[in-house]
């Protein structure tokens, strides 16, 4: 999914009949926010079956982006490590993408489509072809740099359990970087759109973010296929990749931030081609709606962040507001998550970071901090891991203990002391 890092869509003036007419939407979509019925199921299948041999398949999607697969196919060619597989969803394309491909790289396996489908329903399609234990989705404009899978892959070796390792995004020389690929649940101002991506720190690394971008993360295949694939309800494209890695947390299964892995993203190289800036706008908006009424289960927190999503478009007349009470009747899932909504929010807001430590034999130290930053190298050569939350943030304090003990302790990697938290001494490492 792509958002400016502190984006807000542009408002518009309104003339009475359409300040009347935004009034009704709004009114509506309130009410329909408390009438929510639990009246979806998603099909969800278990996490069980025969193991898939290890190794990682590639998929994908590309519309009409010949160029753009040839500048990426290299890359990813070098870095791919074996056993692997490629799959190119072409995407209703008329430039002669696979016959090009066929012709010039006949290792890349096709799926061929005459007419284009949603982002969702071309990945899923490439996701039924994988062969391997992970699978990698790869937008057709991600450029990648050295090491971009043995570091996504190493994520899995060193988090218990994780769902999904996601890279870091970076902008072509010039352009102003508007993703990272830490994806956090923040707001510097009540009008910004409600998911932003922070700078990453100096040092940081497998930070716990809410979910890994749709267009350069890795993904434990067995655990994709659980969650029953893309809901492909998000189309054309956008939020799709949000509403999986909270489908994912809601079962406990973690996406963190891999600063090792990158990749230059070429941005918005293929949908600015057939929808412009506003319709683009639209479709974030109208899509961000349709993820809290189909993902956020508990019943309170959904109506907090429902009414926070409506007030917004309301403020800033965002036409999306029009489909809010019908996404909002169409229901909410029947099942609830085995993970509290409000913990992983908790540790995914932007008040978390994660720094490798030096002592693998050490404890992690987990700790209030007054700012963000790298961590003193005295600090971190005493532990295995040092986790900063910024001061005051009390669940999210407790939350990054919970998980700094799931990854230390499971496998006897670390059987040390308990991990320290130090609520006392916001703003200095307890060392």
């Amino acid at each position: 999914m792509e958002r400016r890092r502190a984006g807000r869509p542009p408002a518009f003036d309104l003339t009475l009949r359409e300040s009347l007419q935004f009034a009704c939407w709004y009114a509506a979509a309130r009410i329909a926010g408390w009438l929510r019925p639990r009246a979806m199921g998603r099909g969800h299948a278990p996490a069980t079956g025969p193991a898939a041999p290890g190794g990682i398949t590639v998929v994908i999607p590309s519309r009409n982006g010949r160029s753009l697969v040839a500048a990426q196919l290299p890359g990813i060619v070098r870095e791919l490590p074996m056993p692997s597989q490629i799959v190119v969803v072409d995407n209703g394309s008329n430039d002669g993408t696979a016959r090009w491909l066929a012709s010039e790289w006949p290792q890349v396996e096709v799926e061929e489509f005459a007419e284009p489908l949603s982002f969702a329903a071309a990945v899923n399609r490439g996701i039924r072809r994988a062969r391997y234990s992970h699978v990698c989705l790869l937008n057709n404009d991600m450029l990648l740099e050295p090491g971009f899978f043995s570091a996504l892959r190493a994520a899995f070796d060193k988090v218990p359990g994780l769902f999904c390792a996601t890279a870091q995004i970076r902008f072509p020389a010039g352009v102003r970087r508007e993703e990272t690929g830490k994806a956090v649940m923040a707001q510097a101002h009540a009008d910004d759109f409600p998911i932003r991506c922070d700078e990453p720190v100096a040092g940081e690394d497998l930070t716990w973010v809410l979910y890994g971008s749709g267009g350069c993360s890795l993904y434990d295949a067995a655990l994709l296929r659980a969650l029953g694939g893309i809901d492909e309800a998000y189309a054309p494209a956008y939020v799709e990749d949000l509403d999986l890695g909270y489908r994912a947390w809601q079962r406990g299964w973690p996406t963190v931030f891999v600063a090792g892995a990158v990749v230059e993203h070429r941005h918005r190289a293929t949908t600015s081609r057939y929808y412009t800036e506003r319709e683009l706008a639209e479709v974030l908006e109208t899509n961000y709606l349709k993820f809290l009424a189909r993902a956020v289960s508990h019943g309170p927190l959904f109506r907090k962040l429902w009414s926070h999503a409506i007030g917004r478009l309301r403020r800033r007349n965002g036409r999306a507001l029009r489909h809010a009470a019908g996404l909002a009747l169409a229901g909410g899932q029947r099942e609830r998550g085995t993970y509290p909504e409000e913990r992983f929010l908790a540790l995914t807001c932007g008040d978390v970071a994660a720094f490798p430590g030096g002592d693998a034999a050490a404890a992690p130290l987990v700790t209030f901090a007054d700012r963000l930053e790298t961590p003193p190298a005295a600090v971190l050569a005493r532990h295995c891991e040092v986790v900063l939350v910024r001061s005051g943030n009390e669940l999210a304090l407790r939350t990054a203990i919970e998980w700094a003990e799931r990854k230390w302790r499971a496998g006897d990697k670390w059987a040390g002391e308990a991990p320290v938290g130090n609520p006392a001494c916001p703003g200095k490492p307890k060392s």
